[in-house]
């Protein structure tokens, strides 16, 4: 009937676990044979957890820049409502 998604839900630990395996030099393909999660899933890992120097020599990762990216626009939109705010407040 084709390929089904088994809905394996892993939680954060096992993920760094991977990637830092990943990173000490393990290879994908035993990753994949040994843990039983597939070398996509294990390269889409790596992607969200490996860090990314910054021009300021700090590192983040890209999962911390996408809650970045939620974070200012959760703000840019509460900033526009208190400008509408204020503009109401001021004609009074």
């Amino acid at each position: 009937m084709g390929n089904k998604n088994t809905g394996k839900k892993y939680n954060e630990d096992f993920k760094k676990m991977i990637v830092d395996l990943y990173n000490s030099g393990s290879s994908a393909k035993g990753l994949s044979s040994e843990y039983g999660v597939s070398e996509v899933t294990i390269y889409a890992w790596v992607k969200k957890f490996s860090p990314i120097q910054t021009e300021d020599g700090s590192t983040v990762t890209a999962d911390e820049i996408a809650n970045m990216k939620k974070q200012m626009l959760r703000l840019q939109e509460e900033n526009e409502i208190l400008k509408k705010a204020m503009a109401i407040f001021a004609k009074k």
